[in-house]
């Protein structure tokens, strides 16, 4: 009977052991969460730094597009004001369709021609203008390439016959020059849109910790749109997206790691060079994201180190050591995997995320 006892109470005794180290060891494990997701944290804050100053510059510059552009319509629009019904007294209605047809012609147009191009386009119209023996065709060709058009002016060509021809055509071009400066605007507003949209989602921390069904290239996208100030100098960006759906995912966390791999792409392109991003569906319901830069590669006497947490082959300052170990927790955590192939002029970093249904 004693020994029973005895027998009882060691299992009894064990139990509880056994119960405080699974508490010890699901606090532990809590604790790693935890350190894991502030680590992850701080590195989107680090790299959000790095960024500011771009951000800042993609952000002032549709602003001072759209300050010039509200200059440029104020005065067009007095102009407009005050010669408009002058115009409308000195020519016969029928010019005045002809004028409100070449009004219509330069606000449907929506080619951009280079410098050469527009210098051929004046000299053409100068010799058509001049062979139809109309005053001022150099003043008149000038006008009309700014304008857009510069293809068939044979519409016209009576209007520009008029005496006041030269008044008659910058009338028109006040009129074009406030519908083109408003286009202006709504491009450069849709712009820092696009990059206030882009900052505010980067900056988001999901504190749920749940998966959310998500679009991978959506997180792409908003991270080459956060990098665009360093990429437009120089980087010619490849996106070849397959139709791949969405996913369960971390996708703040997967955004890190996007960030990590475009920004080491970068760096080791000297900021010149051709970044080919690449989403597509495998057969073993993957989906695989290759990032591929023509930089200088990685050496074979590191490439196994890359992924070691505080190891890194930047001067001191530049780099933490720790982008390249976050984004294998990250994929890690996904229960992906991540794969490596480098070569001067061409490094693949290939991430592969299991398709869980949304």
């Amino acid at each position: 009977m004693l020994v029973r006892v005895k027998t009882h109470l060691s299992l009894r005794n064990l139990q509880t052991r056994l119960e405080e180290k699974n508490r010890d060891m699901s606090e532990a494990l809590e604790k790693l969460k935890n350190t894991q997701n502030q680590l992850i944290l701080r590195e989107k804050m680090a790299a959000l730094g790095q960024l500011v100053a771009g951000i800042a510059h993609e952000i002032n510059t549709p602003l001072g597009a759209i300050r010039a552009s509200i200059s440029n319509i104020s005065n067009a629009l007095s102009a407009s004001v005050q010669h408009l019904p002058q115009l409308f007294q000195q020519i016969s209605p029928e010019r005045q369709a002809d004028f409100f047809a070449l009004s219509q012609a330069a606000l449907e147009n929506r080619n951009s021609l280079s410098s050469r191009e527009a210098r051929k386009m004046r000299r053409r119209l100068k010799a058509e203008l001049e062979a139809e023996n109309i005053d001022e065709a150099d003043s008149l060709a000038n006008t009309l390439v700014n304008m857009g058009i510069s293809q068939d002016i044979s519409p016209f060509v009576q209007l520009l016959k008029e005496k006041n021809n030269t008044f008659i055509l910058q009338t028109a071009y006040n009129l074009f020059v406030q519908q083109n400066n408003s286009r202006n605007i709504m491009m450069a507003v849709e712009r820092a849109s696009k990059v206030v949209f882009a900052l505010k989602n980067y900056a988001r921390h999901d504190e749920d910790g749940l998966m959310i069904s998500a679009r991978v290239t959506e997180g792409i996208d908003l991270v080459l749109t956060l990098y665009h100030n360093q990429l437009k100098k120089g980087i010619e960006i490849v996106r070849n997206y397959g139709d791949v759906p969405e996913i369960l995912c971390y996708p703040d966390e997967l955004n890190q790691v996007w960030t990590n791999l475009i920004h080491n792409a970068i760096q080791a392109m000297g900021g010149k060079g051709r970044l080919i991003i690449s989403v597509q569906t495998s057969e073993m319901s993957y989906i695989i994201v290759q990032i591929t830069d023509s930089g200088c590669g990685i050496p074979d006497a590191v490439r196994d180190r890359i992924f070691e947490p505080f190891f890194t082959t930047k001067p001191s300052g530049e780099g933490s050591g720790m982008g390249l170990d976050i984004v294998r927790k990250i994929i890690d955590r996904h229960q992906g995997r991540t794969e490596t192939e480098s070569q001067p002029g061409r490094t693949t970093f290939s991430i592969f995320l299991p398709m869980r249904d949304a």
